[in-house]
């Protein structure tokens, strides 16, 4: 079911922050989703209802309009686009998190230490939509697995963590933490460096199926984390003190996810996610797609996120690019903040509250005034 959502026109003048931002730095990505969607088929249309062709004609506007400063640069967003509000509900603040690619150090063979596989989609693993749902599956199921009885649930976390999957030949490598695969499960990508200093990239694949459980709401509700601190690395302190429960833990996420070789050309360009063009650090955005069309530009502000511009409130334009099963709702979007351990500093740390806006195509803001 699609959250509802609230959206109201404003002026540009009513973007904290938007004459001090510099959306020029988009440029180069939105030229990479126009060549993406000349010859790939278009982006799944949003239940806000814009769509990829509307998108495209912005694009190419962008892309017969060149510009060389960030004033030119919010000039055409300024002329080609209307922002809107959109909220859960008039008035109501949105919540933004933050993720990251993170760089993993691997082995390509399993020993006593490297003993942590990261694996690729096993075949036995299918897309399942209304067109092959079983009566009774559960309908945000979205993969089972196939078999000669027919489909079913796939083996969760915990079911594949005690070998479901071992001997099969699909391990991509081995890590020595279990830990660290678990975020890297969560990041939904990450820079393999084996030991013999060759650097692989992997990506998200597909996933078991089963629902997203987030361990560290886990640890509030057993009165382990405070909420006000809650963080990536706070998690990861307590599991280092509780070695002895990081299985039950990690198993309370049942969501299980496989991943694929990616190219790793470009080590300053971001992994390729959701919308299938590289991710830019800081400028990319993943947005619940049930609602939102990839590739469109929101500007966000949050007064209380500071330490991703040196103390200043955060307020950018950014494209949506990404997703993911945390991201529900109309105003509710993953910062990415990059690449490596430093990336990872920045982006554990993001749980803010920030209003959205989002910057619709003139031709068709028509249909929301």
């Amino acid at each position: 079911m699609t959250a509802p959502f609230s959206i109201e026109e404003v002026s540009f003048s009513d973007l904290p922050g938007w004459r001090q931002d510099d959306p020029g730095k988009l440029f180069p990505a939105m030229a990479t989703i126009l060549s993406h969607l000349r010859n790939a088929k278009p982006y799944r249309t949003g239940a806000l209802g814009v769509t990829a062709a509307e998108l495209v004609s912005l694009l190419e506007s962008a892309e017969k309009n060149p510009i060389d400063s960030s004033e030119q640069a919010r000039r055409f967003f300024e002329t080609n686009c209307v922002p809107f509000r959109i909220s859960s509900a008039p008035g109501k603040s949105g919540f933004v998190t933050a993720f990251y690619e993170p760089e993993l150090e691997v082995s390509s063979e399993p020993d006593d230490i490297w003993r942590y596989p990261i694996y690729r989609r096993p075949p036995e693993l299918v897309d399942i939509d209304d067109a092959n749902r079983p009566v009774g599956f559960d309908t945000s199921y979205a993969f089972g697995r196939e078999d000669e009885n027919g489909i079913c649930y796939f083996p969760d976390r915990r079911e594949i963590d005690e070998g479901y999957l071992e001997g099969r030949g699909l391990e991509i490598a081995w890590a020595r933490s279990k830990v660290d695969v678990f975020f890297v499960h969560v990041q939904g990508a990450a820079r393999l460096v084996f030991r013999d200093g060759a650097v692989k990239r992997i990506t998200y694949a597909a996933k078991a199926g089963h629902a997203f459980s987030p361990i560290g709401r886990l640890l509030i509700d057993r009165g382990e984390l405070d909420p006000k601190t809650v963080s990536m690395q706070a998690i990861r302190k307590w599991l280092a003190d509780h070695p002895d429960k990081v299985d039950g833990v990690l198993w309370h996420n049942r969501s299980y996810i496989f991943f694929r070789e990616a190219d790793v050309a470009g080590q300053d360009m971001g992994p390729i996610a959701a919308a299938k063009v590289p991710l830019v650090a800081g400028r990319a955005l993943a947005v619940d797609r049930l609602i939102h069309t990839f590739g469109l530009p929101f500007f966000i502000h949050s007064p209380s996120l500071t330490h991703l511009d040196d103390g200043k409130p955060f307020a950018r334009l950014m494209l949506a690019l990404d997703t993911g099963s945390a991201i529900v709702g109309p105003a509710r979007g993953d910062i990415f903040t990059g690449s490596g351990f430093e990336a990872g500093e920045l982006a554990g740390t993001v749980r803010n509250e920030a209003d959205f806006y989002i910057l619709i195509p003139q031709m068709a803001a028509q249909r929301y005034r």
